[in-house]
Order: C-alpha cells, then sequence, then structure tokens
C-alpha cells in the first residue's frame, strides 16, 4: 500500500448502483480507518454487458473477474463484491481481507397491491434469474395448494420492480439486502421466511478483497472484519463447493447463530437443493459450537454436504428442469 496520505485508496467496483452503494460504504469505513482518501473506480464486468441467463453464461464469476484482474494489474488496490458473486475457490494472489457485518440475508418480494406471497394469486407470475429461487418458490407455492408461473428476468432494481409496475409481472423477487443499502427497503411486500427460502450462500455479506502481498493494506482493511459473518458465511461457502462437486442442483444455504439468553453459543447451518420445478427438495441442516477457526468453519460445512449428498442430493443433476 502506497503510504502517501495524500494518495487515495483505489477501490474497484462494478458501476450499478447497488454496487456503488455499497462500495461508498466501504470507501467511508476505509477513510475513517487509513485517514486516508477512497476514490471508487469504476469497472465494467462480464456480466453487467451480457443480456444472457446468469445460468447459461455461468453466473459464478461473471461480475468479479473483471475487478480481480484489475486487483492484479494494480489498477486498483482493493475491491468490494457481493460474496454470493464470489466463486468458492479463491486465487492464490488475492485475500478477502474482511467480511464487514452481515445485512439482511432473506430473499423480498415486491408485488402488486402490496401482496404478500401468500397473498398472490394461483397461476401469478413472479419473475427470478435465480434457479435457487424459482426451486424454492415452486415448493412454496406447492406447500400453500397453488402454482406460480417462474419468468426469468434480469437486470438492476429499477429495471426488474419495473416489470411489477408496468404489470408485466404480479410480483419479482430481490435479495433485501440489496433494497435495503440503496435505500428501497420499504418497497418490499413481503420479506421471504428463510423456512421457506433459503438464500444464496453468502447473501447480504460483502468481499474486501486486496493483493494477499499487500500485508499493510491486509492489516487495515481487516479492521472491517466481523468474525461471525465471516464463520457464518465460510461454512455456507463450503457446503456449496462440496455439493457443487457432486451436484449440480440449485443450492441455498444460511448459517446463524444460536444464543442461549444472551450468550452465542451454537451456530446452525441449514442446506437446500432441489430440482427446479420444486417437486423435489433435500433440506437438512446440523448444528455445532460457534467456528473459532476457518477449520472449524469449514468441517461444519462439509459435514452438512456429505448428509445433504448421501440422501440423494446428487440424484437431482438435472432433473425436472422447467
Amino acid at each position: 500500500m502506497n503510504t502517501r496520505p495524500d494518495q487515495p485508496l483505489r477501490l474497484g467496483t462494478r458501476r450499478s448502483k447497488l454496487a456503488m452503494s455499497q462500495s461508498g460504504h466501504v470507501a467511508e469505513a476505509v477513510r475513517a480507518i487509513t485517514g486516508r482518501p477512497v476514490e471508487l473506480v469504476e469497472i465494467t464486468t462480464y456480466g453487467d454487458v451480457s443480456r444472457e441467463n446468469l445460468a447459461q453464461i455461468g453466473g459464478t464469476g461473471v461480475f468479479v473477474t473483471a475487478l480481480r484482474d484489475a486487483l492484479v494489474r494494480g489498477e486498483v488496490d482493493f475491491a468490494v463484491h457481493s460474496l454470493k458473486d464470489l466463486p468458492t475457490t479463491q486465487p492464490d494472489e488475492l485475500v478477502i481481507a474482511a467480511m464487514p457485518k452481515r445485512e439482511d440475508p432473506r430473499d423480498a418480494l415486491v408485488a402488486r397491491d402490496g401482496l404478500t406471497f401468500e397473498q398472490l394469486p394461483d397461476g401469478a407470475r413472479v419473475g427470478t434469474g435465480s434457479p435457487r429461487r424459482t426451486a424454492q418458490l415452486h415448493a412454496y407455492a406447492r406447500s400453500l395448494g397453488k402454482r406460480i408461473e417462474t419468468v426469468a428476468i434480469r437486470g438492476n432494481v429499477d429495471t426488474r420492480i419495473g416489470f411489477v409496475r408496468d404489470g408485466e409481472l404480479d410480483a419479482v423477487v430481490l435479495a433485501a439486502a440489496g433494497l435495503n443499502r440503496i435505500g428501497r427497503g420499504d418497497e418490499a411486500t413481503d420479506l421471504l421466511s428463510v423456512d421457506n427460502m433459503l438464500p444464496a450462500p453468502g447473501q447480504g455479506a460483502l468481499a474486501v478483497e486486496c493483493l494477499a502481498s499487500d500485508a499493510e493494506l491486509v492489516a487495515a482493511l481487516g479492521e472491517l472484519d466481523d468474525p461471525h459473518t465471516r464463520a457464518a458465511v465460510t461454512a455456507e461457502r463450503v457446503l456449496l463447493a462440496a455439493l457443487e462437486a457432486g451436484c449440480s442442483a440449485p443450492v441455498g444455504a444460511l448459517a446463524d447463530l444460536l444464543a442461549d439468553g444472551e450468550i452465542v453459543n451454537e451456530m446452525r447451518l441449514r442446506g437446500v437443493v432441489g430440482t427446479l420445478d420444486g417437486t423435489t427438495l433435500v433440506q437438512l441442516s446440523t448444528t455445532g459450537p460457534v467456528p473459532q477457526s476457518y477449520d472449524e468453519a469449514m468441517a461444519l460445512g462439509r459435514e452438512l454436504a456429505d448428509e445433504m449428498l448421501a440422501k440423494g442430493a446428487a440424484g437431482l443433476m438435472g432433473e425436472r428442469s422447467l
């Protein structure tokens, strides 16, 4: 890290309103820690310019590769990612120096006429570009004795909510964290319970990444790290990595802390995989002591992945697509 106090630190970020907002919050925190100015460097990623469905272009990594390339080339000093966009394999030359305190990990429904999911009419058209959401939305609807039609959509928050405002769709599903970060959380008509809709692994969390060789910057950014967030998303991402190796079905996961009174003493990890039409889900959970190390968090994720694969998760590969 250049130590000249007047030399700005360069923060690489995607150009979307959401990315700029969450990067701006991190920039303010880094300024406070380092006393250095921080400038945002806008970078266009493949995922931003491609109009293909994310599942078709291999959604993992399409929003982060350009940012990582800029880091390696020295064009930016650090970058901010939505953690759920990061591949589970970490490049040796880069390090996630901080995972700040996680936002709300839930999925949010934005529906016409202020409807909740349970109030949606039979046959409602619901927009989402996520196979994970698609599978669980169909299963949730079936549990309520109705059916929905899921419609593949892409675009920023304005575009997606616009499909509802224009009457093309009855509802869309977005990450609650994203709505909150751009000050539009009040537009959600329903926050979907994680009992019915497990989020993407790492959803609601950010990753602050820099060169592993820049020890000074790694240490400075590390002050933003939230240990509980890191433990939770590590377990979720290890689960994802293990399931990706043996199962191509959509994956949802959430690790949360369990308290006995005011004492946090356990972590529960829940995971789900399923067919796109939601007719078959493998959903399990495991509970253990709050991980005190990366290895302990990894062990929790691997344990649950092994149980899910043993219960038939691998057998869902490619089944009953819509």
